[in-house]
């Protein structure tokens, strides 16, 4: 590997944040949401996630998380299981001078199987090749992760499926760019 290569740059789009570049560590796998599906994603949420607590699966370079406080979240809590990871949010964190974001180094599977804390919205960009959105959901609707019209961002692969969602869920968006299919669910639709 190139000296170059050893590390990535996501940009944040909006918020207090605007425009900061921040780095993260080259790890195999890890891929942050692109800055043309952020974008949407936060328009599509742009009236619910001030003063909203989030919570953000597999966080790998905290891209959706910090995302998500630039905009006025006033909790954002994400769980990642790479220690290297984890180090490099708490890093922009810090530098961030950011108090209400949190990192979990943990499997999201443990953590989500812990004591429950409701969200208001949740992101769930595991790696493409577990193909878990569906175990992720029912674990989230099972085990009271979710405040009652929480929206639940979901993304994979395009050529596959959108994932099976819980009864009380309803599909609100959906789309795709390039290799990947982005969903935004929202939980006890009346």
């Amino acid at each position: 590997m190139t000296q170059k290569n050893k590390h990535g740059q996501l940009r944040i789009i909006g918020g207090h944040w605007r425009g900061r570049k921040l780095s993260f560590p080259a790890i195999e796998g890890l891929r942050p949401t692109s800055d043309r599906v952020r974008e949407t994603l936060f328009n599509w949420l742009q009236l619910d996630i001030p003063g909203k607590r989030c919570l953000d699966l597999f966080a790998g370079s905290g891209a959706l998380g910090l995302e998500a406080l630039s905009r006025g979240a006033t909790e954002v809590v994400m769980v990642e299981q790479n220690r290297n990871a984890v180090q490099q949010i708490r890093q922009h964190l810090k530098n961030l001078d950011c108090q209400s974001g949190h990192v979990e180094n943990n499997n999201v599977f443990k953590y989500l199987q812990s004591t429950a804390k409701s969200f208001d919205v949740v992101f769930i960009d595991p790696p493409y090749q577990l193909g878990c959105l569906t175990e992720c959901c029912q674990l989230l609707e099972k085990n009271d992760w979710l405040k009652d019209q929480a929206f639940i961002y979901l993304e994979d692969a395009s050529k596959k499926p959108p994932p099976e969602l819980p009864d009380n869920w309803q599909l609100k968006r959906s789309k795709k760019a390039g290799e990947i299919a982005y969903h935004l669910a929202q939980r006890n639709i009346e």
